[in-house]
């Protein structure tokens, strides 16, 4: 029986450390994605321990209890229940739940705030807005502008300030942190730091329509002068980015990657401060928000 439940043991851990291996979450590069990838192995090993009491638990009872033989007329005593186990069996998944709770709320904390170690680094902000199924990172303080791509230096605090020019989206490179929705009337902040150098993934994690899913982008993480080499790259040879070619870019839906030696900031500036609330949506989306104030007029004028 013992080697049975080893084995049983040996081989569960062997298919989660293996299925590990594949996934993006749990191979972090950085540490907010590592703080959310050892919550999610924690909780992993939480739930393991609670199947592996309930399989030994299982397999004791239907061997101590299983039929034999008996004479038909054979009647069990009657058994009292116990108000210890009552409580046992009340109290422990209580104990459990109160657990997970304290670590995801200290995780959610931890992953909010300037990761440990980078409170005194001078912040890279990036504003990534999304619009169809594409991505575009304006860097205000390079005066640059990419789409599908974004490069960051590594070991230093990067803050992603997202909004969407349509649908909600959602934000989200596996390998660097977790995800957070792009809307398009407020600004929501996403810490990450690179801990490497290398190419990572991003992607949409929201439906949002047919081309759900190509909403990719690449996040390529460098050395601090290798990233200073690039922008002044780019300043030198990228064209600027106008108001007329912007529009063009909200309408295409499919694009390959673009880089400008400017930022739609300038004259449409992301939904925050003053511009909170200003509607970055479709032309649909803002004749429909136009409809609705002229019916509330249209009933007013009525009453």
């Amino acid at each position: 029986m013992k080697k049975f439940l080893m084995s049983i043991m040996v081989m569960m851990i062997a298919v989660i450390m293996g299925a590990c291996e594949k996934i993006a979450v749990l191979d972090p590069k950085g540490p907010v994605a590592k703080t959310q990838a050892d919550t999610i192995i924690f909780s992993m090993l939480m739930m393991l321990g609670v199947l592996l009491v309930v399989y030994i638990l299982f397999i004791v009872i239907i061997n101590k209890y299983r039929a034999s033989k008996l004479p038909e007329d054979y009647e069990p005593p009657h058994e009292e229940g116990s108000k210890w186990l009552e409580i046992i069996w009340t109290v422990i998944p209580v104990v459990i739940v109160t657990i997970l709770s304290v670590v995801t709320v200290k995780t959610t904390t931890a992953v909010e705030t300037v990761p440990k170690g980078h409170e005194n680094d001078k912040t890279l902000v990036i504003y990534a807005s999304s619009s169809n199924w594409k991505w575009h990172f304006s860097y205000p303080e390079q005066g640059i502008e990419t789409v599908n791509y974004v490069n960051i230096p590594t070991n230093r605090h990067v803050e992603f300030r997202l909004y969407s020019f349509g649908p909600m989206t959602s934000f989200w490179v596996p390998q660097l942190g977790g995800q957070k929705y792009a809307m398009s009337d407020m600004v929501t902040k996403l810490n990450f730091v690179a801990s490497s150098e290398g190419s990572f993934i991003g992607k949409n994690s929201n439906f949002n329509g047919e081309g759900f899913a190509g909403m990719e982008f690449e996040v390529l993480a460098m050395s601090d002068n290798e990233f200073n080499s690039w922008v002044t790259d780019v300043k030198e040879t990228a064209p600027a980015l106008t108001e007329k070619e912007f529009d063009k870019l909200l309408e295409i839906e499919h694009l390959g990657r673009k880089t400008y030696t400017s930022t739609h900031l300038e004259f449409r500036p992301a939904p925050e401060g003053e511009n909170a609330g200003h509607h970055h949506g479709s032309s649909d989306s803002e004749s429909g928000t136009h409809d609705h104030h002229e019916m509330d007029m249209d009933m007013e004028g009525d009453k």
